[in-house]
């Protein structure tokens, strides 16, 4: 019986032929079908999307407002015609048995991807719904997801298979086997990225919103996502990097979310001295370099000291070299430490110092080391700018030189000047 015969019993009294009223008859009632199907989907959807909407309006919850933002309802509306047709197709095409084998398999088919889109549909809700919450915004939520989708599109072709030709589950299961190593093949990165995402989570290595270095792939900048396959990270220059997941753990990078977790940022940066203008203080001088006040009183405890040690060990002073000596780059290195400690943007609590590095032939490394207060970067490179600012300025101070490259000129011709005027 079909679903509509209106059309059957009037051609075959008008003789019309058997063959000419059947395929009238199925034309109508396919017709008819559509129609039904469509009014049952626009109903559907009404119901569904008004009703989901005024539920989300009602409820504290958000996750419903994330099932209306990303389609839930509308894509469960489409399922409910595509089952009333998969019902009536049998009773509609009964006379054809190709075309229902067909059709039925064709709708099958659009029921099994249909369910997948709302699945999806659902798993992005509460993806959502999971990053807008304090405890997860942090979670790499999109690859657990994108493992599951992969998952179920996997078992969804294998279904679709199955289904367009009739094969058994064991039969296909038997050829996977043998194709293993192609779909490893294909499918490496996939895997990779999935190995290295758990690794990720559970060491804590990377959240969203780290800010990361990888020197490798270019990238420096905050960490916007972290899926299956690729890491996006917005750049300090407002680009974007995206990079494997699974380099993750299989190169090395650097993650800033310690230096931004603790109570300073480093400042470790150094000044070159011309080695040729450091020097002894006379006695005479020392006086001169007691009106600078972050060294005077250093000046009289540490000549006392000296004083004492030379009479001790009968030290001859004719020449300075002899015993215990302050000298101009000691008390500059001395007037540097007491000017950072001092220092308003400097954290005292954490380590801070002014050490000599290994001479080289471009002068003596005064390198400063400390820690910032203000971590943010503008504010850092301000506070650092500041200290050296009056660390260059003071150097002339000490009658020490801040070591520069000297370009000397040549007076003698240049070979290529003589032939041209040759």
């Amino acid at each position: 019986m079909k679903v509509f015969d209106l059309a059957e019993p009037l051609l075959k009294k008008n003789d019309f032929g058997a063959d000419f009223t059947l395929y009238i008859n199925l034309f109508i009632n396919l017709f008819v079908l559509m129609l039904l199907a469509y009014a049952i989907d626009y109903l559907a959807k009404k119901v569904l999307i008004i009703g989901l909407a005024v539920v989300a309006t009602y409820t504290k919850s958000t996750f419903d407002d994330f099932l209306v933002a990303n389609k839930t309802a509308k894509y469960i509306a489409h399922l409910v015609p595509l089952y009333y047709i998969s019902k009536k197709i049998p009773i509609v095409l009964d006379d054809f048995v190709y075309w229902e084998n067909l059709f039925g398999k064709s709708v099958k088919i659009f029921i099994i991807v249909l369910s997948l889109f709302i699945v999806r549909s659902i798993f992005n809700s509460l993806k959502d719904y999971l990053k807008s919450l304090p405890k997860y915004n942090d979670k790499p939520i999109d690859s657990y997801i994108q493992v599951i989708m992969i998952v179920l599109w996997i078992y969804a072709l294998i279904s679709i298979v199955l289904l367009l030709f009739d094969t058994k589950k064991n039969v296909l299961l038997t050829a996977f086997g043998s194709i293993s190593a192609l779909i490893i093949l294909v499918f490496r990165d996939t895997i990779l990225g999935f190995v290295a995402s758990i690794q990720v989570t559970v060491n804590d290595m990377v959240r969203i919103g780290d800010w990361i270095t990888v020197d490798k792939f270019g990238a420096d900048g905050e960490v916007e996502e972290i899926n299956l396959a690729t890491v996006k990270v917005r750049n300090f220059d407002n680009t974007t990097s995206t990079i494997p997941t699974y380099s993750l753990i299989s190169d090395s990078f650097r993650n800033w979310r310690g230096m931004i977790n603790s109570d300073g940022r480093r400042i470790k940066r150094h000044i070159l001295i011309k080695g040729a203008t450091v020097r002894f203080i006379t006695n005479e001088e020392l006086e001169s370099f007691k009106r600078i006040q972050f060294v005077a009183s250093y000046i009289e405890k540490r000549k006392a000291d000296i004083d004492k040690f030379n009479i001790a060990n009968n030290i001859d002073k004719s020449l300075n070299v002899n015993g215990r000596n302050i000298t101009n780059l000691g008390l500059f290195r001395k007037y540097i430490q007491k000017y950072i400690e001092t220092h308003p943007g400097i954290n005292k609590d954490m380590q801070l110092m002014v050490r000599h590095l290994q001479p080289t032939e471009k002068g003596i490394p005064l390198e400063i080391y400390c820690f910032s207060k203000d971590k943010k970067w503008e504010n850092y490179e301000y506070i650092m700018a500041d200290i050296f600012d009056h660390i260059i300025a003071s150097i002339p101070y000490f009658d020490l030189e801040l070591f520069e490259v000297q370009h000397v000129k040549s007076d003698k011709l240049n070979l290529l000047d003589i032939i041209d005027t040759e």
